[in-house]
């Protein structure tokens, strides 16, 4: 069977560029400060050079790629001075989905929920951080899709794409799942018991300590 063409021009190039590269940043394929070199990405990628360049524009926005005067782009290096006032904005903007959450979810989505932290605890238990990592992920995403707040969750997103590298940093250190596997059972407990003001104080609490460790990783470094 003839694989299906790709879009070399357009608006359609310039999407699955923009797809491309992002899920490569966002997969840490491409580390922090790495030149995106537009010739090689449109060769890559099977678009033009001005379907790269549109995309890295798009990208600039989203706060994952910097673009350098007469030097081109690179991937944005995020300084812990500000994931830490990412994660202060999440404070704010999680616990709001998850108050909502609280008051909305269904029975199925509250089973689900508890399903994610039965296997975060079983991650954490067989010692796989990544598993743990993911996992981790996959439950602030279900809290803010059952909340049905769009506005935040358009706005989270943005803001959590850019901590990726400092997600997976901390996921690795020796002893981070078993201190923040209470937090997010606990965020669990409270929207399960629906329980909007308890559910955005689990929140906090959790980013709170996610806030110190990040200032840890500072002192360390």
């Amino acid at each position: 069977m003839q694989e299906e063409a790709r879009p070399g021009t357009g608006e359609q190039a310039k999407q699955l560029a923009l797809a491309k590269l992002r899920q490569a940043i966002l997969h840490g394929e491409m580390a922090p400060a790495q030149r995106l070199v537009e010739n090689e990405l449109a060769e890559q990628f099977g678009v033009t050079r001005a379907s790269i360049r549109a995309a890295l524009i798009d990208l600039e926005a989203e706060g994952l790629v910097e673009r350098i005067r007469n030097r081109g782009s690179r991937v944005r290096v995020v300084t812990v001075e500000e994931a830490v006032a990412i994660s202060e904005c999440r404070m704010v903007l999680e616990g709001l989905c998850a108050a909502r959450a609280a008051t909305v979810a269904t029975d199925d989505e509250l089973a689900e929920l508890a399903d994610i932290g039965t296997a975060m605890t079983k991650a954490v238990a067989d010692g796989e951080p990544v598993t743990y990592s993911e996992l981790n992920q996959r439950l602030h995403a279900r809290i803010r899709e059952i909340s049905g707040q769009r506005v935040a969750v358009e706005l989270l997103e943005r803001l959590n794409a850019q901590l990726v590298r400092h997600r997976f940093q901390l996921a690795l250190r020796p002893g981070r799942p078993q201190h923040s596997l209470g937090e997010h059972l606990a965020m669990i407990e409270t929207i399960t018991a629906r329980d909007p003001r308890a559910a955005e104080e689990a929140v906090r609490a959790h980013l709170t300590s996610v806030i110190t460790a990040l200032r840890e990783e500072r002192v360390a470094s």
